[in-house]
């Protein structure tokens, strides 16, 4: 195998396979908290074990005789493990175009490497049965390096394989069983991280759901049936809503806030909650109710102090955006209709948001305290924040600032040591204050170094009964770390209903 165009082919399949691997699988796919692709999560698994053969083989021995066929069987198996992983994904899940060319150059590259390895495989096949150790200086290290890497992802894919069974969490239909059957509600913001969950909600639950998006292509993902509107222009005068739930609104913390991106985080909110106020004056029957998104930010940096919703704000950028949204919102009062703030804490699924961006970092031993570890971080499980929308939707008692946070926030060191645990891992790192203030600025001031100590004062005066009040089981149970946790969350929400 003392081949220069071979090595360079192999160092190719090594690289693309590296950034499919972790752009793809663990980035933006992020294949291992999801439940729906256990299949492919396990062939790959395979096909990794199968990848850590072929290149210690390849480094560092000469397979001879039957230890050739063994070989060949091996790459093989690795072309029919891969052809079944392409009809899987097909089948499961919708591939960016970039996975797409990457899986074809990675199986033109690999049949290339075939071509070139055969002739050699012929001739030892007929050599006496022998393992030959060999070693061709710095591409043996190179096939060892990436059959350690390969075998590593070969376990943590099949051990996610394992674990998908207890993703998930509990019907979604139970999670609306506040409602009254049957109801007509708009939905903006449906194609997000917390929209999606509410759309699939509603929809088992037999509710008529509309779901207003700027991007179609996203609203392939809802649960249907569902009806997809680009334009509130699509919507005539004489239909009728029970209720509008306003989630709509440009991410926050996804990049710095410079001044373009302060007014389009801004601007994303007031201006969808102005064309909804135009909607609801045209409309001949008025929704009941406005479930308007908010955030916890509106209390401004506050420290250590306890935050009911009769609390007072301090001045801060992420205030400013709550309080112009807020004030939005409010001008639907004067057509008769309920309107609910939202003060929503950081919603926490498996799914997407700030834990999404966390769980593959801490998996792999990279999780830490941020600054001081001394903030505070006020939380809410994202079923149980669809079963709050749920439940001021259904309340007509409930009205303006709720605060949408579970009962028990915690300081960013308690959240790094509980995720750690969850996931059976060491969390020894800590990023400096300095680091994050100059890397990211006020927003990493603002959302990352400070915080709310909220409380839910009118959701506990109302009687409802968070499903998750505390963070660690919270987290060992959405994480798949308790056995049968699906099954409980689903008796347990039965039971909350």
């Amino acid at each position: 195998m003392d081949n220069p165009v071979l090595w360079t082919l192999i160092s190719i399949q090594i690289l693309m396979g590296a950034f499919d691997t972790l752009v793809h699988h663990e980035g933006s796919e992020r294949l291992a908290w999801r439940p729906s692709q256990k299949t492919e999560l396990r062939l790959h698994g395979v096909r990794n074990f199968f990848y850590a053969v072929i290149f210690l083989c390849f480094g560092w021995l000469e397979p001879h005789g039957v230890f050739t066929m063994l070989l060949t069987a091996i790459l093989v198996a690795e072309v029919l493990i891969t052809l079944w992983d392409f009809v899987e994904e097909d089948m499961t899940r919708k591939l960016p175009w970039t996975e797409r060319i990457n899986h074809t150059l990675l199986a033109l590259n690999y049949g290339a490497i075939l071509v070139l390895a055969a002739p050699v495989l012929w001739q030892w096949s007929f050599l006496p049965s022998a393992l030959v150790p060999v070693s061709y200086g710095w591409w043996s290290v190179l096939s060892t390096v990436s059959a350690l890497g390969v075998g590593l992802f070969s376990a943590r894919d099949l051990l996610a394989a394992a674990r998908s069974d207890r993703l998930g969490g509990p019907d979604p239909a139970g999670l609306v069983a506040a409602l009254p059957p049957r109801r007509h509600i708009l939905v903006t913001g449906g194609t997000g991280f917390i929209g999606r969950r509410l759309v699939e909600a509603l929809v088992r639950g037999g509710h008529f759901v509309t779901v207003l998006t700027r991007d179609l292509r996203k609203a392939d993902d809802l649960e249907h049936p569902v009806r997809v509107i680009t334009s509130l222009d699509r919507i005539h005068n004489a239909e009728r809503f029970d209720a509008i739930v306003n989630l709509a609104g440009d991410p926050i913390a996804n990049g710095l806030w410079t001044s373009r991106k302060r007014a389009r985080i801004i601007d994303s909110r007031v201006q969808m909650t102005e064309a909804l106020q135009e909607l609801v004056g045209r409309l001949d029957n008025k929704p009941a109710c406005l479930i308007n998104g908010s955030a916890i930010g509106w209390y401004g940096l506050r420290g250590d102090e306890t935050l009911t919703e009769d609390a007072y704000f301090d001045p801060a950028f992420v205030h400013e955006v709550c309080e112009r949204w807020e004030q939005a919102a409010q001008k639907l009062e004067r057509d008769g209709v309920r309107v609910v703030l939202l003060r929503i804490g950081l919603v926490l699924g498996v799914e997407g948001g700030i834990l999404a961006k966390l769980l593959t970092p801490f998996e792999f031993g990279g999780g830490g305290v941020m600054g001081s570890g001394r903030q505070w971080m006020s939380w809410i499980e994202r079923d149980d924040l669809v079963r709050i929308i749920a439940r001021t939707v259904a309340d007509e008692n409930l009205s303006g600032p709720v605060n949408a946070t579970a009962p028990v926030p915690v300081r960013n060191a308690e959240f790094t040591s509980a995720l750690a645990k969850a996931l059976h891992r060491p969390a020894f790192l800590r990023l400096p204050a300095w680091l994050l203030s100059t890397a990211l600025g006020d927003m990493g001031r603002e959302t990352m170094l400070a915080g709310q100590r909220v409380v839910p004062a009118k959701l506990v005066a109302a009687g409802f009964r968070f499903r998750h009040p505390e963070l660690a089981p919270m987290l060992q149970a959405i994480t798949g770390t308790k056995t049968g946790s699906v099954r409980a969350e689903e008796q347990e929400v039965r039971s909350l209903a």
